[in-house]
């Protein structure tokens, strides 16, 4: 596999944890095939991936995504910031509730490090879209907003954003286009 596919499985991965973590909130009627669908995405990935030139392959063969240095110090920091998040939200500010688009607002901002990383600037639409998830959460929570309304707009559409953004990011592309597409992760 390369890089690229790599990456892409990485953040199908997440997207798909971020479904299942949270379809929990929603009415069983609704979290079931929620799960199911988002499970069926990714194994389609997987398998796609694995065919090269699918959804995960990218088309090229060449791979530009690194997991060198830059990489991890955008992990590092997006870890960090996970954990200090969580210490201020559960500890000084007792809203539990808030973790979720705590979560989304950083893995958001994370994928603003990694485009500049890769040199890749197509990811900064998926890390604005999923800051603004999270960022909206994190308002809801401190709403008073139920805990499903929260995880459905902090937790279920970032993990669509980000499933979807693997498939797209591997749909077929012009010889052009695929230097400048965009990666996952």
């Amino acid at each position: 596999m390369t890089k690229d596919q790599v990456g892409r499985l990485i953040g199908a991965g997440f997207g798909l944890f971020f479904i299942q973590a949270n379809a929990g909130a929603l009415p069983t009627a609704a979290a079931v095939p929620l799960r199911v669908l988002a499970i069926a995405a990714f194994l389609g990935l997987v398998v796609f991936g694995r065919r090269g030139g699918g959804a995960a392959g990218g088309g090229s063969g060449t791979s530009s995504t690194g997991f060198g240095r830059r990489y991890w110090y955008v992990v590092a920091a997006e870890v960090v910031a996970v954990a200090a998040g969580f210490l201020v939200i559960n500890r000084v500010l007792h809203a539990p509730q808030a973790t979720v688009g705590w979560i989304a607002f950083v893995v958001g901002v994370h994928f603003f490090g990694l485009a500049a990383a890769w040199r890749r600037p197509s990811l900064r639409v998926l890390g604005g879209s999923m800051a603004v998830c999270g960022a909206a959460g994190l308002v809801l929570a401190a709403c008073g907003a139920s805990d499903p309304v929260i995880r459905v707009v902090s937790g279920i559409v970032p993990g669509v954003l980000l499933l979807a953004s693997v498939w797209w990011s591997g749909r077929p592309t012009t010889a052009s286009s695929v230097a400048s597409g965009p990666n996952v992760t």
